[in-house]
């Protein structure tokens, strides 16, 4: 099978997994938001401290929660079908302006997390393993082990202490400086000072995931015969390592990273917190205080979109890393 038929085959059948699954994710969390005591008009009411109950009749009329859940579903649905997230009760604008807006901070976040974890995983991973059981391998062991067992806000919130507060090094806040003239490489070098301290307090227990991961299977791949026979044949040794064991050692680590963009997510939310990121996981956070349904679905929704798309992703880069995976 050609890479080109293995590509449309892998796309043709993620595509079809995955319309049920945005259905089913839609469906269980409009049904489990309404199980959340309170509702938009509540909140508004309590942000203003008085309404009449012809005021808050009002507001559920204007907002559809004076109907049925089949029916408020079947609405939102109907309105999804013409790609339309509804209106936000809370911020008074349509959701997907809303969601659009802070979409590509937290893209941009997940990512560079996402990126710094694989990068600095794998090499940590690598170097231990070809180090195994000297001061490497064990200093390193010690680090990751710190890593994966302290929570990403307190490593967020020593970061904002040692690397802002007691150096100045690095801004605590934000995501970029507010109302300076800034364009070309000085924005970009603005906006990067501004990530830094996020994805590595975000990727910091993924770094910990994927080193540990890299060293154990490298440590298995190396004692398969082709790798005794690529040694034989007197191919270099790093050459052996990049080509033969690192190549192989990546598919469990992608296919991990794969399924870890759900937690980066969700610990979007605490270090978007954290550090003031403008990104969806404080607009859920907004959301669900303010019981604005409409938004918080519409977060999920873009979410899970993302998560999909993310693993077909994986797919593809599986069958790059692995020409005999074949989609069945």
């Amino acid at each position: 099978m050609s890479a080109l038929t293995r590509t449309a085959a892998t796309l043709r059948r993620t595509s079809m997994q995955a319309v049920p699954t945005i259905l089913g994710i839609i469906v269980l969390c409009f049904f489990l938001l309404r199980l959340v005591p309170g509702d938009a008009a509540d909140a508004i009411a309590g942000e203003s401290g008085s309404a009449t109950a012809e005021s808050m009749a009002a507001l559920r009329t204007q907002f559809g929660l004076d109907q049925s859940l089949p029916a408020q579903l079947w609405a939102y649905l109907g309105r999804l079908a013409q790609l339309d997230l509804g209106y936000s009760a809370r911020f008074g604008m349509p959701v997907s302006t809303l969601i659009m807006a802070r979409l590509p901070n937290t893209l941009l976040l997940m990512l560079v997390a996402l990126g710094l974890a694989l990068v600095l995983g794998i090499l940590a991973g690598w170097v231990m393993a070809a180090f195994a059981g000297r001061w490497p391998d064990r200093l390193l062991q010690v680090l990751v082990l710190v890593f994966y067992s302290t929570p990403g806000f307190w490593i967020g919130l020593m970061a904002i202490v040692v690397f802002s507060v007691k150096l100045g090094w690095l801004p605590s806040s934000g995501n970029m400086t507010v109302g300076a003239p800034l364009g070309g490489f000085a924005l970009l070098a603005d906006r990067a000072q501004y990530l830094v301290l996020p994805a590595l307090s975000l990727g910091s227990f993924f770094i910990a995931i994927y080193a540990r991961l890299t060293r154990a299977t490298m440590l298995e791949v190396q004692g398969q015969d082709y790798m005794r026979t690529a040694a034989a044949k007197g191919l270099h040794p790093v050459t052996v390592q990049l080509r033969h064991a690192l190549r192989n050692a990546l598919i469990p680590v992608t296919t991990v990273a794969g399924m870890h963009l759900g937690n980066l997510l969700g610990g979007a939310v605490v270090v978007e917190t954290v550090y003031g990121w403008p990104g969806m996981g404080r607009l859920a956070l907004e959301a669900v205080l303010g019981r604005d349904f409409n938004v918080l679905l519409g977060v999920l929704l873009l979410s899970s979109m993302v998560v999909i798309a993310s693993n077909m992703l994986i797919d593809l880069l599986h069958a790059w890393l692995d020409p005999r995976i074949e989609a069945r």
